[in-house]
């Protein structure tokens, strides 16, 4: 599920940190009494009263003129693009200052909820201190103390008054797809690709897409997608700067907002390890996976060379073997119609339901091919298989004892899914539990 997002921005050492970490019950935000420790964002997720959203934590805004400021600069307004509401810190100990004026004039063009909260109001003196900033235009100021706490109650239930209701409803009409994979392997190419203009920046340079960017499109049978093109995800030992860091968090989070995700490789290059840690991150959050080998214009071609390559990706991520492959290449457009149809099969896959006693019929034609394992003199013994959810699709099979469930004959079981029903491009769960 798509979960709202709230931004803090404001200028440097008010306690944006210290209200992050406030909020989220965690010291993850690095905080120290001096401005500019925090320059990029910063994302957490927090819950109050049962209302789930994500944080984002920014650098302070100046408009100073070195190079580091520009990017922190930068940085925020991304923050505040991407919020669907915004918390504009501000500090009794610094009063009213012609900064916390140029930021609520930069916030005035948002047409967003924009909240005030007024910071180191520790006490009933500094809390009277508040009135100055009812200049700002940005409705009544919420003084609290990020650092003992006081007013934050009062600040989470005006965030969570605001926080958008239809986000699960937008999320419901569409199928979204993530389209991952190390740097520069053509992501935003395929993307630009497939909504027939130019989206987001291409360069040949390594990294150079930072952040994940939603693009809403509808293919020719009417079909509403909602596309997420990733940043390049490195190993992390290579992961040298906050900002591509940050980006790598942002692609986790994008798998996780996707129902398919499209694992893009290299042609030119071949399967390299990190093509491997990759398809890991999408096989383990349990979406429909579709590999993508792009490029497939450059390299010196025989009859068979496809044959031969999907051969060698089966044999390297052998894991995926429920993937289907398609070759494209985003610069020709070969193939690249056919990504939006391929996302739709897995999608009905991953989304389809199979009743018990269809199940059950399956479970006895497999009990009688294949005898169910014995492990220290007990034979496991499988009474009755249920579907309980979908994305990815699970199964709850009620045995004697959850312990005699061998991981070859769970499999097995799989298989036998995968032989009677249409499973392609998604993994199957299996979840032994004992029969009361």
């Amino acid at each position: 599920m798509v979960l709202p997002v709230v931004a803090i921005v404001g200028q440097p050492n008010v306690g944006k940190s210290t209200l992050f970490n406030r909020i989220i019950n965690e010291r993850l935000a690095i905080v120290e009494d001096k401005p500019g420790v925090t320059r990029d964002r910063n994302y957490a997720q927090a819950e109050w009263l049962g209302h789930k959203f994500d944080l984002i934590d920014t650098g302070g805004i100046t408009w100073e003129n070195g190079h580091i400021e520009e990017e922190i600069r930068a940085q925020a307004e991304i923050a505040i693009e991407e919020a669907d509401v915004i918390v504009i810190l501000t500090s009794v100990a610094n009063h009213l200052t012609d900064l916390d004026e140029r930021i609520a004039q930069l916030l005035y063009r948002t047409k967003k909820p924009v909240i005030l909260a007024v910071n180191k109001a520790d006490n009933p003196e500094q809390r009277a201190e508040i009135y100055d900033f009812y200049s700002l235009g940005l409705g009544e100021p919420i003084p609290i103390s990020s650092v003992h706490g006081t007013g934050i109650g009062d600040l989470l239930d005006r965030i969570v008054s605001e926080l958008p209701r239809d986000l699960a409803k937008q999320d419901e009409e569409r199928i979204s797809f993530s389209v991952i994979g190390r740097p520069n392997v053509g992501k935003s190419s395929i993307v630009n690709r497939l909504v027939g203009e130019q989206r987001v920046i291409v360069n040949n340079e390594e990294g150079t897409t930072r952040d994940a960017v939603d693009t809403p499109f509808v293919d020719d049978s009417g079909t509403k997608f909602q596309i997420v093109d990733t940043a390049g995800i490195r190993r992390r030992g290579k992961v040298y700067e906050k900002t591509e860091k940050y980006a790598v968090m942002r692609a986790i989070r994008a798998i996780e907002r996707s129902d398919v995700v499209c694992l893009v490789l290299d042609a030119s290059t071949g399967i390299r390890e990190q093509d491997k840690h990759v398809a890991g991150y999408a096989h383990e959050a349990g979406r429909g996976i579709i590999i993508v080998v792009n490029k497939w214009d450059l390299p010196q071609k025989t009859s068979s060379s496809g044959k031969e390559f999907e051969q060698t990706i089966r044999e390297e991520l052998q894991y995926l073997d429920y993937a289907p492959i398609v070759f494209v290449s985003a610069k020709t457009g070969q193939r690249i119609a056919q990504l939006p149809e391929l996302v739709k099969m897995v999608h009905h896959n991953q989304t389809q339901r199979i009743k018990s006693s269809v199940l059950n019929d399956l479970l006895l034609e497999a009990s009688k091919l294949v005898p169910t394992p014995m492990i220290k003199g007990k034979r496991l013994r499988v009474y009755y298989m249920t579907q309980v959810s979908t994305k990815p699709p699970t199964f709850v099979v009620f045995v004697n004892d959850a312990e005699l469930m061998h991981f070859s004959y769970q499999r097995f079981l799989i298989n036998q899914l995968r032989d009677n029903f249409d499973f392609t491009g998604t993994p199957i769960k299996i979840i032994a539990r004992k029969r009361k």
